[in-house]
């Protein structure tokens, strides 16, 4: 029996989301993507297919872990604000509502971003 890899199906969830999920400029998309040692975020205009913040761990010098995630979506969002982007639509991009993910979310929520 053939077994399909957790990415093969990962990107699989991926692609039912983003049937649903579109971005526009009153409410951008954040996508999510999360590798073995670095964590990035976009948020971007779908329409004009821009992306109009970004952050990733490298950039911020914070360690891969739950808290410094967490902390990292509380920057993102004071980012965002910044640009007057107070509502964005949430892309998790295939990954689990949990730990890291659900960390950065609650981060961005924290600090005023809607979604």
């Amino acid at each position: 029996m053939k077994t399909v890899s957790r990415n093969k199906l990962r990107l699989h969830r991926k692609k039912r989301i983003r049937a649903k999920i579109k971005g526009t400029t009153k409410r951008p998309r954040l996508a999510v993507f999360r590798s073995l040692k670095n964590f990035y975020v976009q948020v971007i205009d779908d329409k004009s297919g821009h992306t109009l913040v970004q952050i990733n761990l490298s950039e911020t010098k914070k360690k891969n872990n739950v808290e410094e995630i967490g902390k990292m979506g509380e920057h993102l969002a004071e980012k965002c604000l910044k640009q007057k982007i107070k509502e964005v639509v949430f892309d998790r991009s295939g990954y689990n509502y949990h730990g890291k993910v659900k960390s950065f979310a609650e981060g961005a929520r924290k600090k005023g971003l809607n979604f």
